[in-house]
């Protein structure tokens, strides 16, 4: 009965995601697949920036998710040709989160995924909004649980790995086991 509720749970998350990619809603997930390092091979949720970024228009089946140098995303950041087309993630803190994805924007990425630096946090998602400045970041930019953030950081740390390779956006309805992908450390 357990696994049968949490399979209609995820049937019903899922279906919040509209695969045409025309931005979604208000409170609302997007989903991400780690392909590579398959010891977080899972699938991870993240909830887009409330009133500023962009949308992914385009589905990505594999595409690098680099980790910022400096971590937090606050300066300009290193290595530009890595960063270039690529999804990077940086570390909440020191800045704000417009700041952060306009320094990802101008170095070339893709989109930004902003993990909490409160690793700890494996359930509540904020709200990322503006800062009061005028820059107005046009990249996806995606808030991440700090323990999924942290597990990626690590697992890329321990394996001496420059990213880690990933499908966004995922359309989860489509995923007959997308429960059974979750991160273990993750509360559903």
């Amino acid at each position: 009965m357990r696994t049968t509720r949490r399979v209609e749970m995820f049937a019903n998350l899922a279906t919040r995601y509209d695969k045409r990619s025309t931005g979604l809603g208000v409170n609302e997930l997007l989903y991400f697949r780690v392909i590579s390092p398959e010891e977080i091979g899972y699938i991870f949720s993240a909830a887009p920036a409330k009133d500023f970024g962009g949308h992914f228009t385009s589905s990505y089946d594999e595409i690098f998710l680099v980790p910022a140098d400096p971590e937090d995303g606050c300066s300009e950041l290193n290595d530009p040709e890595t960063i270039r087309g690529q999804v990077i993630l940086v570390e909440r803190g020191g800045c704000s989160f417009v700041q952060k994805a306009k320094h990802v924007e101008e170095a070339g990425g893709k989109a930004v995924l902003i993990a909490d630096n409160a690793v700890d946090n494996d359930s509540q998602f904020l709200d990322m909004i503006t800062d009061g400045t005028t820059a107005k970041p046009i990249i996806p930019a995606l808030f991440l649980l700090g323990r999924d953030g942290m597990m990626i950081r690590r697992s890329l740390q321990r394996q001496a790995l420059p990213w880690a390779v990933i499908s966004i956006p995922v359309n989860v309805s489509s995923l007959a086991s997308f429960p059974l992908k979750q991160p273990p450390w993750t509360l559903w």
